[in-house]
């Protein structure tokens, strides 16, 4: 029973937070603009794209399907200071979105998920760290990575793809503010919306 209580004084206070959140001057202004939250959203999405779009190269060269002449460890140096770049760029963006409808976004279940696997994809990077990438001098100039390394290159791949889903579910399973209810009181004038004359 202790338990429980203990739940929902932590789910008020959660929500309390999510909608002082959403109500601040920052969120607010973005919300109400024609222009910011539609720019804030498409650096998000090329600011994604760049992580996605790198990410799979350098998880191509692990499987031995692209940039075969390359050594690994110098195409990779070259290119994840562009992968996060642009993932701290994504992150700032999304944060900023997120704001604007705190309490909508914290409980759906795409947003949820598309968190879950943004976890899943730093815990496969340490996988990658303490494996394969241990061994790198060995297999630098070779045409693929071990079993290992090409395992969490497939791995990587299939969590980007289910968080870009997720995150497209996000939008169509969000808006940016809740929209109230009309007055229970006032009725629906179907003559008025469909620009009929008045029954005589």
């Amino acid at each position: 029973m202790g338990l429980v209580v203990a739940g929902g004084i932590l789910a008020m206070d959660i929500d309390a937070t999510l909608r002082s959140l959403q109500a601040t001057a920052l969120a607010t202004r973005i919300r109400d603009s024609l222009l910011y939250f539609p720019l804030i959203e498409a650096i998000h999405v090329v600011g994604l794209s760049l992580v996605v779009g790198t990410v799979l190269v350098i998880n191509l060269r692990l499987l031995g399907l692209a940039s075969v002449d390359r050594p690994f460890r110098r195409m990779s140096s070259e290119i994840l200071k562009w992968t996060w770049g642009a993932f701290v760029l994504t992150v700032l963006a999304g944060a900023l979105m997120f704001i604007t409808n705190a309490e909508v976004y914290f409980h759906n279940v795409y947003f949820r998920t598309k968190l879950t696997l943004l976890a899943l994809a730093g815990l496969n990077v340490l996988v990658f760290q303490l494996t394969a990438n241990r061994t790198v001098d060995r297999w630098d100039r070779s045409r693929s990575a071990p079993p290992i390394g090409r395992a969490v290159a497939v791995l990587t791949m299939a969590i980007w793809i289910g968080a870009i889903f997720a995150g497209r579910m996000i939008g169509f399973t969000t808006t940016r503010q809740a929209t109230p209810p009309p007055p229970a009181s006032e009725e629906i004038n179907f003559e008025d919306l469909l620009g009929l004359p008045p029954a005589k």
